[in-house]
């Protein structure tokens, strides 16, 4: 079993129990799944772009990427409907803790002059959305081997019913928020 689920389970569900003043352990708000998606515009010209971006996820996720799709043409960026322009993974049960564990100690401290995760990026309704600037953070990620450094979006869906409850969660999972 993962770190973090063993922390939600003994150490997480009683402080946010004691905080909020849950009646109930299954109101206790917990993490759902994580969504890392990774937008390829370059891959309309080049379609082996979009698989070295898969490949790249794939080796940073431990599960296998889905092409996403464009839903409909535009003619301004060269774009037809049913084209592939980007992958995304969605985690969920053993490997959404170890990849949050992954991205929590190992991933982020490795940001250049990093000072903490933006702490208003929730949505308003308890999920969290984190933008990075580059894949090779993640240690999975060979230097010499990466062809061009690609950014990718980090969103954790919690069951949580507030932001303030979601932030509470995921601090209590580690995540740096900044000041």
């Amino acid at each position: 079993m993962s770190r973090l689920k063993e922390q939600y389970q003994s150490d997480i569900v009683a402080k946010m129990t004691s905080k909020f003043g849950y009646k109930n352990v299954m109101e206790v708000p917990k993490l759902d799944k994580i969504v890392v998606n990774m937008g390829v515009g370059e891959a309309k010209e080049n379609q082996k772009i979009l698989e070295a971006a898969m490949t790249d996820m794939e080796a940073i996720t431990g599960q296998k990427a889905v092409i996403t799709k464009a839903k409909n043409s535009v003619a301004n960026f060269k774009i037809r409907e049913g084209m592939g322009i980007g992958c995304k993974t969605t985690l969920r049960g053993e490997k959404m803790y170890e990849f949050a564990d992954r991205l929590i100690n190992l991933a982020l401290p490795r940001v250049r002059d990093f000072r903490g995760v933006n702490p208003n990026s929730f949505d308003g309704r308890g999920n969290y959305a984190l933008g990075i600037k580059e894949q090779i953070i993640f240690p999975e990620i060979e230097y010499d081997k990466v062809d061009k450094v690609r950014g990718m979006d980090i969103i954790f869906v919690t069951t949580a019913k507030t932001d303030e409850e979601a932030r509470e969660l995921l601090r209590l999972f580690g995540m740096p928020f900044a000041k």
